[in-house]
């Protein structure tokens, strides 16, 4: 037989095998269910409602309770979140991505403590803002966030200046500017206080945002926590004593509780860890987009619960001051594409759910309504002190002064 038959014998006849043939796929592996996972609306939904609570709850501390020692209670959580860090990178896993980020004491002090200066100033103005001004316009003036960060990245030299750029940014100025005027109980010292704290924010994030252009620098928020915390917590606790402790009373901080300061330092700490596993399931877009829905349902809480006034004028500015901002981080393009999609999404539901949607539109249209009449109505209603409530409701839930 010569060697072109027997290579077409072996091609013919597979070569029998000697022992058992081992599986290419593991079965078992194979049939696993997958792991279920929670929808995206899930973390949408937990962030929006912790990022409310802990605007919510500090006004409540701060003005409701007489509680006027912001920059305590700014130490206070800091100071929490510095402990709950420490301890989730000892026991979980949450904080791993810090092992590679090559954090030496050099770039500790030449980064990380300017950073946490800019946010401690940034923190202490905006708690004192809720001394003053009502949660509706600090919502409102936090619109022009974007426009100091877009100014502060010109001024450092991380961008270069741009006329179009500037022209779609004005729509924001412009907007808050209306918001202001038509602010009926305007308090300049709160006014300036909130613009302070919107500019070291900026250049807050300005200078984050040129520590991370390098790669051996990434870090999430809850990782960036890990790091400030520690250094914001020092400075911070450096002004209270020098400008709060001294005034602070036992009887003021027993009025309060210790276990809401405790339930207050916890929601602000699970802000931090949503905001990872949100933009961990999403991405920082639908983070952005999930801004401007908290900050719309802010003013809409600030009126039902605080009995906050917003004029049809303030109504009109802020509306153009988010328009402004969608469009400025978004883009005419995007904001087209995502329109299509709405539309075809509501045409969907229409067709699934006809009744819903009356209701739906119905709900919306009386929402409006009711802010608008607030707006344009006089104020006859009769003070209320709102402590003497507050002192009588946990007297009947058992909270002792």
């Amino acid at each position: 037989m010569g060697l072109e038959e027997k290579t077409r014998s072996s091609g013919d006849h597979p070569r029998e095998q000697d022992g058992p043939v081992l599986p290419t796929v593991n079965p078992a592996v194979e049939q696993q269910p997958p792991k279920p996972s929670l929808h995206p609306a899930f973390y949408v939904t937990v962030w929006i409602a912790l990022s409310s609570s802990v605007i919510l709850f500090n006004k409540w501390i701060l003005a409701s309770l007489g509680f006027k020692y912001p920059v305590i209670l700014t130490t206070y959580h800091l100071t929490f979140a510095t402990v709950m860090t420490q301890l989730l990178a000892r026991y979980t896993t949450l904080l791993d991505g810090r092992k590679t980020v090559k954090m030496t004491g050099r770039v500790y002090l030449r980064a990380i403590v300017p950073i946490g200066f800019f946010f401690s100033l940034s923190l202490i103005c905006g708690n004192l803002t809720y001394l003053y001004l009502s949660v509706a316009f600090i919502q409102m003036l936090k619109a022009t966030t974007p426009v100091a960060v877009l100014l502060s990245s010109w001024s450092l030299g991380l961008s270069q200046p741009s006329l179009k750029v500037f022209l779609n940014v004005s729509a924001i100025v412009i907007g808050v500017i209306i918001a202001s005027i038509g602010e009926i109980k305007f308090v300049w010292i709160g006014f300036i206080y909130q613009i302070c704290g919107i500019i070291f924010e900026a250049l807050r994030l300005t200078m984050v945002q040129r520590l991370l252009s390098s790669a051996e620098y990434k870090m999430d928020p809850l990782v960036s926590l890990y790091y400030f915390a520690p250094v914001c917590a020092v400075m911070n606790g450096i002004v209270a004593l020098v400008w709060e402790v001294p005034k602070v009373t036992m009887a003021e901080v027993y009025n309060v509780g210790f276990i809401i300061f405790f339930l207050n330092g916890l929601c602000a700490f699970l802000l931090n860890v949503s905001v990872v596993f949100l933009i961990g399931k999403t991405s920082s877009l639908v983070l952005t987009l999930c801004g401007v829905l908290k900050d719309i349902l802010l003013v809409i809480a600030s009126i039902i619960l605080f009995g906050t006034t917003v004029t049809a004028l303030q109504f009109f500015g802020y509306s153009i001051a988010l328009c402004g901002m969608i469009y400025y981080k978004l883009g005419y393009d995007a904001i087209k594409g995502y329109a299509a999609e709405a539309g075809r999404q509501w045409a969907e539901f229409s067709n699934r759910r006809p009744v819903l949607r009356r209701i739906s539109v119905i709900l919306l249209v009386l929402l409006l309504l009711v802010v608008l009449l607030n707006g344009i109505s006089p104020d006859y209603a009769p003070s209320v002190d709102t402590t003497k409530v507050l002192d009588g409701a946990k007297a009947k839930i058992g909270f002792s002064n």
